[in-house]
């Protein structure tokens, strides 16, 4: 029954409201919605109270006779008949029997004791092979978006990110180009500057370890990502936004078919706040009216299909903002697209062997 529960959470870390994928808090009566703030539950709790009262009154049924309510459950009664307020929850919630209002928000997504090896996006602190199967698998496949938070852990990330900003200081960085066009209004459309990484190059030791872990990860999903047979990889693309509010307009990255499925981002910002920095990037997921906003977190990694089913944009950047990209390739798709114009991405590409580890030690 936990093992259900940790997958259902895993499976909807997402505002239910907005569909931001950050921060997130839990409903406090069904403890299986989740909301960026209490403010967005309120707006939806009209649509999700019957849902709510449907989880709330079978997670009763599944308790004995006289068994004490799962920690955790501020709907709970205690002594004097006072609802407890849990430690991360800003208030109680409202008595049972309220139709009207909508039960506060509880605890922040991984941090109700129920998974105590679970980060704030719900993954686990485990072996790739797990983290693939259990965690990346599942919710690529369901919202075709993927956000693990602490890939790599503080003292890895700082060696990746010093990597980086060596590069940026000897001056390998171009602007960086559309696939499609090379002129002037480039630059009105996407601000950054890029270096395209092998990984075998002097002083990017640290960044070839980060693609081994990312080919890893993709190694373990690879024949359940929907449809898709992975057989390669572009080499990594490092970016940074310069600031100065230099931002990407909303695009998708395989428009054409040129045979990238999966779009793997990682992120070397510190201390970013996005209030003050913005560069978000937003993801506007097909058929639906939410949109996801992901913070470039330091040591975050991110995944989404690369199609037409993700148009994403990088909101406008005031401080400096580096992120490294690889995007893997579908086997059919990239065989069809080569021969083509629309290998124009392929050009970066190189194979990948992904039936064994490609750990560089």
């Amino acid at each position: 029954m936990e093992k259900q529960q940790s997958e259902l959470e895993r499976d909807r870390q997402y505002c239910e409201l907005c569909g931001k994928m950050e921060n997130l808090l839990k409903c406090g009566r069904c403890r299986s919605s989740f909301y960026c703030s209490k403010e967005h539950q309120k707006q939806h709790w009209k649509k999700h109270k019957l849902i709510c009262k449907e989880a709330d009154r079978a997670q009763v049924s599944r308790q004995k006779p006289g068994q004490a309510p799962p920690p955790g459950d501020e709907t709970a009664p205690e002594k004097g008949g006072e609802k407890r307020i849990p430690e991360q929850a800003e208030s109680a919630s409202p008595p049972r029997n309220s139709s009207t209002e909508a039960p506060e928000v509880g605890d922040r997504v991984g941090e109700d004791g129920s998974n105590n090896t679970a980060t704030p996006n719900g993954q686990t602190s485990s072996s790739p092979q797990k983290l693939a199967m259990e965690y990346i698998v599942p919710c690529m496949n369901k919202h075709g978006i993927c956000v693990v938070d602490n890939f790599l852990g503080a003292d890895t990330g700082m060696g990746i990110l010093e990597n980086v900003k060596a590069l940026h200081k000897s001056g390998k960085f171009t602007d960086g180009q559309l696939v499609s066009q090379k002129s002037d209004s480039t630059k009105d459309i996407r601000g950054d500057k890029i270096t395209w990484i092998e990984g075998r190059e002097a002083g990017c030791e640290k960044i070839l370890f980060l693609m081994s872990r990312m080919d890893d990860l993709i190694r373990h999903c690879n024949g359940k990502l929907g449809n898709y047979t992975i057989n390669g990889r572009t080499k990594a693309m490092v970016a940074c936004y310069p600031g100065n509010g230099t931002r990407y307009v909303r695009h998708v990255d395989n428009p054409n078919g040129d045979g990238r499925c999966v779009t793997c981002i990682y992120y070397l910002n510190k201390d970013w706040n996005a209030k003050e920095h913005g560069g978000l990037l937003r993801v506007f997921p097909e058929g639906k009216a939410q949109f996801a906003d992901i913070e470039p977190k330091f040591d975050r990694l991110l995944l989404f299909w690369s199609d037409r089913r993700n148009p994403h944009e990088v909101q406008p950047a005031f401080a400096t903002r580096y992120a490294i990209t690889v995007w893997y390739f579908d086997a059919d798709e990239r065989a069809r697209a080569k021969g083509k114009y629309l290998t124009a991405a392929g050009e970066k590409g190189v194979k990948v062997e992904l039936n064994k580890s490609t750990d560089p030690s």
